[in-house]
């Protein structure tokens, strides 16, 4: 997992953006920026281990298994789309296009697929560790709102990354294997709804 130097500084600044848009989102938007409120701290925490994590490992997953095939990987962030993310937050909403991981060389439906798939698979890991948490927690507390935001935001991107049309990650499952990706998109679903519950 060897990473180049503009790699890695893509990948902290893709992280501490996304992180810092979800903080300024949880913390009220940008009232709460221009008033200086501690809520941003404690938003940036809050997001940078949930949204932030789980950004990270989806696409680190994608570069992983992509790399298991003996095929060139790297992540690329969108600076344009990070600034647009950030400001977005402002106005108490987020569309998040961070980056993603560039992959070349020869790669079959079934290769296509699977590194398609590593990214969402991991979301929804994420989102039942975070369910398994939050059962524990009984959603009090700083842990409980910590444990409701990681299943919610995860579920979501696995779901979001299912979406069957080029360019998500789902288009590529569904070409390489249906019965894989309406099991992966059920699951991510229904993981979702159970954030409503909890």
């Amino acid at each position: 997992m060897a990473f180049g130097n503009r790699e890695k500084k893509d990948l902290i600044f893709a992280g501490f953006m996304i992180s810092l848009a979800f903080g300024i989102l949880f913390a009220g938007g940008g009232s709460a920026l221009l008033s200086f409120n501690y809520l941003i701290f404690i938003g940036f925490i809050l997001a940078f281990f949930t949204a932030g994590i789980g950004f990270l490992l989806h696409e680190l997953m994608h570069r992983y298994v992509a790399r298991r095939y003996g095929l060139r990987a790297e992540f690329r962030a969108f600076n344009s789309m990070l600034w647009m993310t950030l400001l977005f937050s402002f106005f108490g909403f987020i569309i998040a296009a961070p980056g993603a991981v560039f992959i070349s060389g020869r790669m079959d439906k079934e290769k296509n697929g699977k590194v398609s798939l590593a990214g969402p698979l991991t979301n929804i890991i994420l989102a039942i560790v975070f369910l398994i948490g939050l059962i524990a927690v009984s959603k009090s507390g700083f842990l409980g709102i910590f444990f409701s935001l990681g299943l919610s935001i995860n579920s979501l991107l696995g779901a979001f990354n299912m979406i069957p049309a080029m360019p998500f990650d789902g288009a590529k499952v569904l070409a390489w294997n249906k019965a894989v990706y309406f099991i992966v998109l059920i699951f991510a679903i229904g993981l979702f709804f159970s954030s409503w519950f909890f």
